[in-house]
């Protein structure tokens, strides 16, 4: 699995439909969606989810209207329950038998034939996950076939990983790689018995599948996610590596604050953690936004869950003092790419912001 920074083929987004994500709120959404595109549009192919013609026909209308560029978008008239592609959509690889430490063990996703096993393996890869939802919501099969319908289109050899012959159930929120063989996850996500995503899965039998599937043999676990983040725990609001060296993690300074105590733990874990090299990480903090309330319900705002794409990241705002302690970082730590902010305050009533919506494709 290549790290995010790496170059993208597209960047994969599936349109709002399911006005219960942002219940008496949905109105600004299909913009902020516009306005997400117009700026990846710029820099690299948009594979776009519809629900069907009529509904490609108004999103061609919104994309017109803000000006982006509809001859880098290219729509797919796939029924969908939900829009968060990073957890419902297949995770694109590449190389999948070349310089893999665990390439002896790792299923081979197509049979070689008179010509070596790499040359009988096309360049690009999809691992294709079980969805269910979370563990939470009744509303996931058709998003469950949506993995396929993306690796179909992508040409991508498709497995399905699976553990004791059963289907491994894994969102793409709850991971985050550099590349090069680490992994983070949390152990609230994956090993907690409230959400179970694959009772009886150990630590160890998802550090091996990490390794089997994913190319990533090592593993560095975090604790507890942020409060109000219906996925029980995904890393992409906590921790994010932003080199192959380098993570950014969120921190929260106030004491009486709910999330205060988790992200101190995470942090003590990454000083204490080392990369598939036993090197000690660098470590970038990030401050939390205030809290962000609607419905007196917190929602889980963080900076971390951006979206690196080619030549800009798309930084999650929430016109909070924070924002731009949040975009100066960002800024610092790609230089190389333009850091564009999306106002997020209507956006995270759903409970996902950036990442959540898109899954990128690597180029090969």
């Amino acid at each position: 699995m290549p790290a995010e920074w790496e170059p993208h083929a597209a960047t994969w987004l599936a349109w709002p439909r399911y006005q219960e994500d942002w219940p008496g709120k949905f109105g600004p959404i299909p913009w902020v969606y516009t306005e997400i595109i117009r700026n990846l549009a710029r820099y690299e192919p948009v594979e776009l989810i519809v629900n069907d013609a009529a509904a490609e026909r108004a999103v061609r209308k919104l994309l017109t209207r803000a000006a982006a560029d509809l001859n880098n978008v290219r729509f797919h008239r796939w029924p969908t329950n939900r829009v968060w592609l990073r957890d419902s959509g297949c995770i694109f690889l590449t190389d999948p038998l070349a310089d893999n430490p665990c390439r002896d063990s790792r299923p081979r996703l197509a049979k070689p034939g008179p010509a070596s096993a790499a040359a009988a393996e096309p360049p690009l890869a999809a691992a294709n996950f079980r969805f269910n939802a979370w563990a939470k919501y009744p509303n996931w099969r058709l998003d469950d076939k949506i993995g396929s319908l993306m690796a179909g289109t992508a040409k991508a050899a498709e497995t399905r990983p699976l553990h004791n012959s059963t289907r491994v159930v894994l969102e793409g929120g709850s991971i985050d790689v550099n590349g090069l063989g680490t992994i983070l996850t949390t152990e609230e996500c994956l090993l907690s018995k409230v959400q179970q995503r694959n009772p009886g899965m150990s630590r160890k039998a998802y550090e091996r599948m990490f390794g089997e599937y994913l190319g990533a043999p090592h593993t560095i676990w975090l604790g507890r996610g942020i409060f109000g983040d219906d996925t029980h725990g995904h890393v992409d609001d906590l921790t994010r590596f932003v080199s192959p060296t380098t993570v950014l993690t969120m921190v929260e300074s106030n004491s009486k604050d709910v999330n205060h105590q988790p992200l101190r733990e995470n942090l003590r874990r990454l000083r204490a953690a080392r990369d598939q090299n036993g090197r000690p990480l660098t470590i970038v903090e990030i401050p939390m936004p205030g809290p962000v309330v609607f419905e007196k319900r917190r929602l889980p705002a963080s900076y971390a869950n951006f979206y690196i794409a080619n030549q800009v990241v798309l930084a999650p705002v929430f016109n909070h003092p924070h924002d731009r302690t949040a975009l100066n970082t960002l800024a610092e730590l790609f230089p190389a790419r333009q850091v564009i902010p999306i106002y997020s305050g209507d956006l995270v009533w759903g409970l996902g912001t950036m990442h959540c919506m898109t899954q990128q494709q690597p180029a090969v």
